[in-house]
């Protein structure tokens, strides 16, 4: 009896072990019974009680019975097809499916000898089924991995807070859930989670995109997209119909882009709007989503990041009873803030203020604001001439696209009205020459604008991670720093990245270029003066540009010289 035991003991991948001298008769006799006392596999045993190293065992098994070792970490997970298989059995049988060809299923397995696994698979899918041997502690690691990514686990998802999250919605719109099936409840749950954490995550715009063998979603954080989670596939057209669901689009349509809106109400106090876009792809609908909240116009004036002397300038042109003031700078660069941070305070009960912008983003009570619609009609120069007639104060366009538009903008500027806009040029005194180009007339653009501003948003430095930087001398001064500034000392900070932080930054500040508008500038313009003559005059009346205002901020710890690169660099 004792020789058939050992013998017993000596068979299979156990024996493989002892021969190799990874285990001795004792300890395989041991790990057995324990094992089988616990329900354990053997395998995952011996790789939890660190008896035998996880490597060891692949090489051996894969020794013994002749299948052929994989790396795991050679396998692109994003190519996995991972809903092929039901998630109770990957847990049940710890089995991962790596690659469909044809008919054929492989599945990475760190025990070749558990045929009833690959029956069990096989009867599921219908696919006939072959293992491949990996590693058991790169095994764990990838099962776990793909389900957390798959839904941030739907355990999450069970949130009372998630389940009660209240979809608002135009009284003059019927709310109809009927085209979600009942069943689809935990994608609904899913959805609202995206939302919430993209909300607590302080991130502008979702991104919900599907590829031909995954689909992913990203957050855009500090200006930067970054992934946050990989739901199947097979569930990717689900998502996107809740999407379209609760932006109140056509969900039968899916040849063309369509535009829609969500205002998400996170308590009686607090609800967020997301403007929502689809737009078909190769392989589905791609679905964006911008937050839009409101409690970013409460952003105050010294929030923005502006210089003392910069600041100064600002306020002292919005404060005046007419004119035209025009800030530039590429989407995402924090235009709309800072002309609501001027509107704000502006926004008293004696002066009446009307906007139009395409769409309007921050909703602040008091302002009376205009959706563009060019389906409509509605377009800047009909809403600014219908604003005329209104009797404004303050008048805010949120685009000067088009001569129309900018000779009805200046003209208000010039018959006793603030204007505010935006136009799209790389700096400053572009915006004049800019204008000119359209063809509004060198006078009247000399006699209307107050103040031009051109602004980014950098990231700002992690203040808990950062860590001092050592430049030579010469790297300083082709960054831009004078003899002066190192003489007396520039200390320049890069990003480490902590658990604080983002790749080693958290939040944007503003870097500006703010210009008035002075008599000489002016001189300039009427003689037909361009962009350059206007930078050299207006760097000569002591105002910065651009990279000279980001170095301030590189010097002050803010940023870092790679991100100042990365917005200013041309």
């Amino acid at each position: 009896m004792a020789t058939e035991q050992a013998q017993v003991q000596r068979a299979g991948l156990i024996g493989r072990l002892i021969r190799d001298d990874l285990l001795t008769d004792q300890q395989a006799q041991t790990v057995q019974i324990e094992a089988a006392r616990r329900r354990t596999p053997l395998i995952q045993y011996l790789v939890s009680q660190k008896v035998v190293d996880s490597r060891n065992i692949a090489v051996a098994a894969s020794q013994e019975f002749g299948v052929p070792l994989l790396d795991l970490d050679a396998i692109d997970r994003q190519t996995m097809p991972f809903s092929l298989v039901d998630e109770k059995l990957i847990r049940k049988h710890r089995v991962l499916p790596i690659h469909k060809r044809g008919g054929r299923l492989f599945l990475a397995v760190s025990d070749p000898t558990n045929d009833r696994a690959l029956e069990e698979v096989r009867f599921n899918t219908g696919l006939a089924t072959d293992a491949i041997l990996v590693e058991e502690t790169k095994l764990a690691a990838a099962i776990d991995q793909a389900i957390d990514a798959q839904d941030t686990t739907m355990t999450d998802l069970m949130d009372t807070d998630l389940d009660n999250l209240d979809i608002a919605h135009d009284d003059d719109e019927d709310h109809d859930d009927s085209e979600l099936n009942v069943d689809d409840a935990p994608v609904v749950r899913y959805v609202n989670k995206v939302l919430v954490d993209a909300i607590a995550a302080s991130a502008s715009d979702i991104h919900f995109e599907p590829y031909e063998k995954f689909f992913r979603i990203r957050y855009r954080q500090d200006g930067m997209l970054r992934e946050v989670a990989n739901p199947p596939l097979s569930i990717s057209s689900r998502l996107v119909a809740r999407l379209k669901v609760m932006s109140r689009m056509n969900i039968a349509e899916r040849r063309v882009p369509q535009d829609g809106r969500i205002k998400l109400k996170l308590s009686r106090t607090r609800d967020i709007d997301f403007r929502v876009n689809t737009l078909p792809t190769l392989y589905g609908e791609k679905v964006v989503l911008r937050i839009l909240d409101s409690s970013a116009a409460q952003v105050g004036i010294d929030q923005l990041g502006m210089e003392p002397e910069q600041k100064k300038v600002f306020l002292e042109c919005i404060k005046k009873p007419y004119g035209m003031i025009l800030v530039t700078g590429p989407t995402g660069s924090g235009k709309t803030v800072s002309l609501y941070s001027a509107l704000n305070i502006l926004n008293e009960n004696d002066i009446n203020i009307s906007t139009v912008e395409d769409p309007v983003e921050i909703q602040v009570p008091g302002i009376n604001q205009v959706n563009m619609n060019q389906k409509t009609g509605m377009t800047f120069a009909s809403a600014l001439r219908s604003f005329l007639r209104q009797d404004p104060d303050i008048v805010m366009v949120g685009e000067i696209r088009d001569l129309e538009t900018a000779e009805i903008a200046v003209k208000a500027a010039q018959t006793g009205h603030l204007v505010l806009s935006t136009l799209h040029t790389n700096d400053a005194p572009q915006c004049l020459t800019r204008l000119a180009n359209m063809g509004v007339p060198p006078f009247n653009i000399a006699s209307s604008v107050l103040l031009i501003m051109a602004q980014r948003l950098a990231r700002k430095l992690c203040t808990h991670c950062r860590e001092e930087e050592d430049l030579p001398h010469e790297a300083l001064i082709e960054e831009g720093f004078t003899e002066q500034e190192i003489a007396e000392g520039v200390t320049v900070y890069k990003p480490v990245g902590c658990s604080r932080c983002v790749d080693g930054y958290k939040g944007r500040v503003g870097v500006f270029q703010v210009i008035k508008v002075s008599e000489e500038m002016g001189r300039l313009i009427m003689e037909g003066g361009n962009s350059l003559q206007l930078a050299a005059q207006a760097d000569k009346e002591g105002y910065a540009d651009l990279r000279r205002a980001g170095l301030r901020k590189v010097k002050s710890g803010v940023t870092s010289l790679l991100e100042l690169n990365r917005i200013t660099k041309d």
